[in-house]
């Protein structure tokens, strides 16, 4: 038979490594490759919007090389395909497998509507490592909630899936995609103004989207062997002028990168050479986003508190200004403002700096709730990917898998550990250029005279800071031991270790070096918990 198929394009959004797409094509007379925008589903910035518009031109130019487009329709999906079902005569649907229990819900409905329609649908499994039901499978249907489990899993499957080989003109022979002239006013790729996004709130085009500069950047990172073989992601440096990981998880995120042949690639450099191993090294990330995905497929509620199983109960405060001025880069700490500035403007933080301004909302200053800064990283990040964020931020704020909840990030001394004289502060937060090194971290304490040769006045030109961080750190390490006591005081199972990398794909979080691998055990007592609460690790 042969087949007139839609192929729907989410996360996938590249030709190589696209199992569905080639189903798609298989047994095809007719071909329609499909992408549905729904702005009102996404809370996305300027940003995120413009990288997500990059990829779907690279993709519809990369279609129209083989005598394809891709057609770009607007609505939601339930409403869009029965639809489109009927007016390209579809009788196969595919797909790219989402994980998210949002995407599974919408998948069941559109798989309905499909059977509804005579519709055949086919799935296939490519933006993870591995098909997370199986893993679930293997371990009764429940989420391992360590690293050391996941591996254990995992090593039972062997090693990942080998990528389907990417789309070709030689794939697309016997298919024909209708195109009328009116193409790209029906189904063009929208600019960020037909969006309803200003181009004036962009910040510098610093990471293009889309497959052709996905693979550009792993092509350039695979050539560094050396780098690559020796990578260790908690010893990269938080405020490097340029990024000190890959950038790929962006790419990662939407699908233009598949992950699967990034594995691969870094797969042949470290053949027979000595090289990092998880959980820090590169292969070590992946294998991160791998247990977070597992987990957010798995967990209730797992972006949220309330009904969340692994998740602490706290009592986290409802301070709209602290939360506010967290965004806006204005707490009156240069190092987190000056983080928060560059996510702003730019999209992309590095993993280290992510774990200082997490920890700083939450536990460590302004016990803000982290379901708040999960929204603004949803915002803000282009590579914002919905199981990775929740778990990074359960993590950060002491609620699940990280219950060391007395080590805290100093917002003066972190930074200066590797950029001492703030070369990263003068770059995002320019009003404190002037200001000496001695006082870059901390300009309150600068004497009037030294504001004023600077040129900027602490309360007039930049904020004071919304909190005093040793008596804020105080309190809320009392608060976190309430929230423990409140839980039971159970010591973690011996068996349950932390995780020793936040970080489980690259440019987002993992631990601080240092970080010891060791069981878990709650702390024995009082006198044990001031004296580990009186120095900050960073």
């Amino acid at each position: 038979m042969q087949h007139s198929s839609i192929h729907w394009f989410r996360k996938g959004l590249r030709l190589h490594d696209n199992p569905a797409l080639l189903a798609a094509a298989t047994n095809c007379h007719r071909l329609h490759p499909l992408f549905i925008l729904d702005p009102s589903s996404s809370r996305a910035s300027t940003n995120a919007w413009r990288f997500l518009l990059d990829a779907l031109r690279d993709l519809d130019g990369s279609l129209q090389e083989m005598g394809s487009r891709l057609f770009v329709v607007r609505g939601c999906p339930e409403e869009v395909f029965p639809r489109l079902f009927h007016a390209w005569e579809t009788t196969r649907l595919t797909f790219e497998v989402d994980t998210e229990p949002s995407a599974h819900r919408r998948d069941a409905t559109v798989a309905e509507l499909a059977a509804r329609h005579g519709v055949e649908v086919i799935q296939e499994v490519s933006h993870t490592l591995y098909d997370t039901e199986r893993v679930l499978a293997l371990n009764d249907g429940k989420a391992p909630l360590t690293y050391k489990h996941l591996q254990s899993l995992l090593a039972s499957l062997g090693p990942p899936e080998k990528p389907a080989p990417a789309l070709t003109q030689e794939h697309l022979q016997s298919c024909h995609t209708p195109c009328q002239a009116s193409h790209d006013t029906d189904y063009g790729v929208p600019t960020l103004e037909e969006l309803g996004q200003d181009p004036a709130e962009v910040g510098p085009h610093l990471y293009p989207g889309g497959e052709t500069a996905a693979l550009a950047r792993l092509d350039a990172l695979m050539k560094r062997t050396a780098w690559v073989r020796g990578f260790k992601k908690p010893e990269t440096e938080p405020n490097s002028l340029s990024p000190s990981t890959t950038v790929l998880s962006p790419y990662l995120k939407f699908g233009c990168l598949s992950v699967r042949t990034f594995w691969w690639r870094l797969d042949e450099v470290y053949q027979a050479r000595e090289h990092s191993r998880p959980p820090v090294s590169l292969h070590g990330q992946l294998l991160w986003r791998e247990f977070f995905y597992t987990a957010g497929t798995s967990i209730p509620n797992f972006d949220r508190m309330v009904g969340n199983p692994v998740c602490l109960q706290v009592d986290w405060d409802d301070n709209p200004q602290h939360l506010h001025a967290w965004r806006e880069g204005r707490t009156g700490y240069p190092f987190i403002d000056a983080i928060m500035t560059q996510l702003r403007t730019e999209g992309w933080i590095h993993h280290l700096a992510r774990h200082a301004v997490a920890c700083f909302l939450t536990r460590g200053d302004l016990w803000v709730s982290w379901e708040e800064g999960l929204k603004v990283f949803e915002e803000l990040l282009l590579d914002a990917d919905w199981s990775l964020n929740a778990g990074n931020w359960l993590w950060l704020s002491g609620s699940a898998f990280f219950h060391r909840y007395f080590h805290v990030y100093s917002p003066v001394a972190f930074g200066k550990k590797t950029d001492r004289d703030g070369a990263y502060i003068r770059k995002y937060l320019p009003v404190l250029k002037d200001f000496p090194a001695k006082y870059i971290y901390e300009p309150w304490k600068a004497p009037q005279a030294v504001q004023e040769q600077a040129g900027c006045l602490v309360g007039t030109h930049y904020p004071r800071p919304i909190v005093e961080h040793r008596a804020a750190r105080e309190r809320n390490l009392g608060r976190m031991k309430a929230a423990q006591a409140r839980k039971g005081n159970e010591s973690p199972p011996k068996t349950y270790r932390a995780p020793p990398a936040l970080c489980h794909y690259p440019g987002c979080l993992p631990l601080p070096p240092g970080t010891k691998q060791e069981p878990l055990a709650a702390p024995s007592g009082a006198k044990s918990q001031r004296k580990k609460a009186t120095a900050e690790q960073h």
